[in-house]
């Protein structure tokens, strides 16, 4: 049985801060101070992030505010291009929603039914690399 691993990862907090200040007047309510790396190790799963929300009990019981957990399994995410990491952090990001509650937003949500991967390629698409 292989054991999950998790470590800290300070090149996708890197990542976040660069996607946060690329897209800083779009995301504009992205915190990078309160979302916390994490590296995975030993996962099943296809993805290739997760992002994890802080329950509303947790933020009364430590009286903290909201904090996110972007996790990245390694088995996939590594080995991405630099690019594919930042929309595939972009993708993560997308589900905080704007009051950074601690709450996530689902990939299909709003009036118009906005798809998030539609949004990042949105997102792309208008910055023009």
């Amino acid at each position: 049985m292989v054991r999950m691993r998790y470590e800290k990862a300070p090149d996708v907090d890197a990542i976040v801060i660069n996607v946060s200040e690329k897209f800083r007047d779009k995301l504009t309510h992205i915190n990078s101070y309160r979302i916390l790396c994490v590296r995975s190790y030993g996962s099943k799963a296809n993805a290739y992030a997760r992002i994890w929300s802080m329950p509303q009990v947790w933020k009364i019981a430590l009286d903290i505010d909201a904090f996110y957990v972007l996790e990245v399994l390694h088995e996939h995410f590594d080995k991405l291009s630099s690019i594919e990491k930042e929309k595939t952090i972009l993708h993560e990001l997308l589900h905080i929603p704007k009051t950074f509650s601690g709450a996530l937003l689902p990939h299909v949500y709003g009036k118009d039914r906005a798809h998030i991967d539609n949004r990042v390629d949105s997102f792309y698409s208008e910055d023009s690399f």
